[in-house]
């Protein structure tokens, strides 16, 4: 089996035992610590509703289905998670509830920024004496301890925890970013060259002259985009500079070698070939005309009805399409073979990923989410959070079990729950349909590919001897017929030398000055409004019009001095990620 896994969380449903009980004492907020049973443990007979802020949710509203179900179970818990990602104008949702002194009773948010600046408002709840008592948080303590280096308090845990070397790709069977297309369509094309990205565009334009409608009626694309995970850039035009080693750092776009930084309104970045490459693309009919309306939610169905060609991450293209019968078929999404990528990976952060889960300072009974955080970080919890783009390994017993030789493998309810993406509940896990019960946090405590303590085996399902065995298909022997005989997209690439890791550093940049705060702002909704224009611009000149407007128009508003600060950020970061790799040889 692979060294190298997919970022896929598995899940397994919990046993009804109680945690620990933790205690709250001298933490800051307006909380009275909650009411404790005669034998000292947290009073849980009272149904508690939390406010969950949540800065990489897509979804808004109570948590609901099986997932809902092991919390209330387990700690008389709800969860209405507050998604700026899908509340439209997540910056002024989060710059509103801050300015009311309560984002949440429980916090996922930035491990940067945001962190400091939550820290500094008295927003987030000092869990110094809480922490003592989590046992499985305990476990991770070198990680804990990184993320409030610069605190007087234990105000936040860091997500995404490993016990891997920060050069191994964290990632799994794929990486996090890829091309991935419709590989059937590729095939009946006679599997032509891509020598470059550029490349792709008449690929993919025989590809839809192929299958110009779905089996529902529905029109077929190229690229179909969406605007919700737009930042400082349009975040489409990001995801393919990865393909050549390159991540963010606010307007930089940093190798992951540190071998070249980039202004992303240069002329000749990474970027702005994306933004090329999406505008051709729509010449040439390939982008989804919906793109400037739909949110991540619409483009999935979308994945699902077999109206795009391409994703830029397996998590998307291979979920949504690649159910059993269609790779059986030989349908689906796999790796495309562009010969000059070098595809960005993370190394595994020793520290913990890009964001923190902290409690609110306005909660009311702080240690019982302190409860609920700790068993997050738990074999169990660790198993049973998860999100729909991640996967789940779901419930033992039902979607999962142990055979008859010590080995987990998926069930046939399993199956249908996890590959094939349909699947009724029982009503004893609280009913509805599999996929709509799934954790809504989109968040990892624990890194997938990390050995679950509790039987040795990896928590992310997909790495299983059982799944990877059983997992064989018309589809999958195709590809590797044609991809150097590798078994996994991670194979083929270590095989091809098409793999550039950062180093897992768990870098965070410091926070802006108001300065450059404000002028950040203002850049950044600029580079956004022009980016999308450049893509459905009428043609070539008004593209250059638009792209010389960007430049200029971003340069006044004070681009230069925040690129200025991002790109020391950026050099920063990577001699953070020499001395982490010096650290951990």
């Amino acid at each position: 089996m692979s060294k190298k896994w997919m970022k896929m969380a598995a899940v397994t449903l919990l046993t009804a035992s109680a945690l620990t009980g933790l205690t709250a004492c001298g933490s800051s907020g307006d909380s009275d610590g909650g009411k404790k049973d005669s034998d000292g443990t947290v009073d849980k007979s009272e149904t508690l509703t939390i406010d969950v802020y949540d800065g990489l949710a897509n979804y808004m509203g109570m948590q609901k289905g099986w997932f809902a179900k092991i919390v209330k179970d387990k700690f008389n818990i709800e969860m209405n998670i507050i998604a700026p990602n899908v509340a439209g104008n997540g910056d002024a949702l989060y710059q509103t509830r801050t300015a009311a002194g309560d984002l949440g009773d429980l916090i996922i948010a930035d491990n940067g920024q945001q962190y400091n600046e939550l820290v500094k408002g008295g927003l987030l709840y000092d869990a110094s004496d809480l922490y003592k008592n989590m046992e499985h948080m305990n476990k991770f303590d070198e990680a804990v301890q990184h993320t409030n280096k610069d605190q007087e308090g234990i105000y936040g845990f860091p997500t995404m925890v490993s016990s891997l070397k920060p050069t191994d790709v964290s990632e799994g069977l794929d990486l996090n970013y890829g091309a991935y297309i419709r590989w059937d369509l590729y095939g009946q094309a006679n599997y032509p060259e891509i020598k470059t990205l550029e490349d792709m565009l008449p690929v993919l334009k025989t590809m839809q002259e192929a299958e110009p409608e779905t089996e529902s009626g529905k029109k077929v694309y190229g690229f179909s985009l969406f605007g919700d995970w737009d930042g400082n850039m349009m975040g489409a035009g990001k995801q393919l500079a990865a393909l050549y080693g390159y991540d963010e750092l606010g307007f930089v776009l940093a190798k992951a070698d540190g071998s070249d930084y980039q202004g992303i309104l240069d002329d000749d970045s990474e970027y702005m070939r994306a933004m090329k490459l999406y505008f051709d693309a729509n010449q040439m009919g390939l982008v989804d005309p919906e793109s400037t309306t739909q949110n991540y939610d619409t483009l999935f169905s979308k994945f699902q009805d077999g109206q795009v060609l391409f994703s830029w991450w397996p998590w998307l293209g291979q979920t949504a399409y690649n159910n059993t019968e269609n790779v059986n078929n030989g349908k689906g999404f796999m790796l495309a073979p562009i010969q000059d990528q070098k595809i960005f990976s993370y190394g595994a952060n020793v520290y913990g990923g890009t964001q923190f889960i902290g409690i609110g300072s306005k909660a009311e009974q702080p240690e019982r989410i302190a409860e609920l955080i700790d068993w997050l970080y738990s074999p169990e919890g660790a198993l049973a959070n998860t999100s729909d783009t991640q996967g789940s390994a779901g419930i033992e017993g039902l979607t999962w079990k142990m055979n008859d030789d010590g080995l987990p493998e998926l069930t046939d309810f399993g199956k249908k729950a996890l590959i094939d993406g349909e699947a009724d509940m029982p009503e004893e896990y609280g009913g509805g349909t599999y996929k709509d019960g799934v954790s809504t946090l989109n968040i990892s405590t624990i890194l997938a590919i990390d050995n679950n303590p509790d039987n040795g085996f990896p928590y992310n399902y997909t790495l299983w001897e059982t799944f990877q065995k059983e997992n064989t298909n018309a589809l999958k022997e195709d590809w590797a017929k044609h991809m150097d005989n590798a078994d996994t997209t991670v194979e083929y690439l270590e095989k091809a030398d098409q793999i550039t890791v950062a180093p897992g550093a768990s870098y965070v940049a410091p926070e802006d000055s108001s300065e450059i705060a404000t002028l950040r702002n203002q850049v950044k909704s600029t580079v956004v409004e022009y980016s999308w224009k450049m893509v459905f611009a009428k043609d070539e000149a008004e593209f250059n019009s638009l792209k010389k407007e960007l430049q200029d128009t971003a340069k006044g508003l004070g681009y230069e001095d925040v690129l200025k600060v991002d790109m020391e950020n950026a050099k920063d970061q990577n001699s953070q990620r020499e001395a982490v790799v010096a650290e951990f040889k």
